[in-house]
């Protein structure tokens, strides 16, 4: 099997920065491309669209507070990459961000940016190790 293309997903935590790393090294000892990948919450289209430009701005410049620390690492470590924004139910962005990209490969980490988080994002693991068409590695 050969592995062109590796998605990460991260969320700014310390697992997540770990699953980055790994992907840096393995990526560029491979000759795979990284798509990064970072779920947002949808904003409610009920709102006024004053509040709506606020909100959006504002997660927008989370994400991207989030993807510029795995963006330098991938660029010092002369590793081809891609960064998507997406928003939604995180293992289902996750999984259909896989498919549509063609990744060979998911890696991410075992748990989120806090405890309680981290308690999400470990279920959200759990779940794209049921429902990914293509092998995940997690990174501890």
């Amino acid at each position: 099997m050969q592995i062109r293309k590796i998605l990460v997903p991260v969320d700014g935590s310390e697992y997540s920065q770990r699953a980055a790393e790994y992907a840096a090294d393995f990526a560029k000892l491979v000759g795979a491309e990284v798509v990064l990948l970072i779920c947002r919450m949808s904003i409610p289209p009920i709102l006024g669209q004053a509040a709506y430009d606020q909100a959006r701005n504002s997660l927008v410049a989370q994400a991207e507070e989030v993807l510029e620390p795995c963006r330098r690492l991938l660029r010092e470590r002369g590793v081809p990459f891609a960064d998507r924004v997406l928003e939604g139910k995180v293992e289902v962005a996750i999984v259909d961000a896989a498919d549509y990209e063609r990744c060979d490969l998911i890696i991410m980490g075992s748990r989120g940016h806090s405890e309680l988080e981290g308690l999400l994002l470990g279920s959200v693991t759990h779940r794209v190790l049921q429902m990914a068409s293509c092998p995940v590695m997690v990174i501890r």
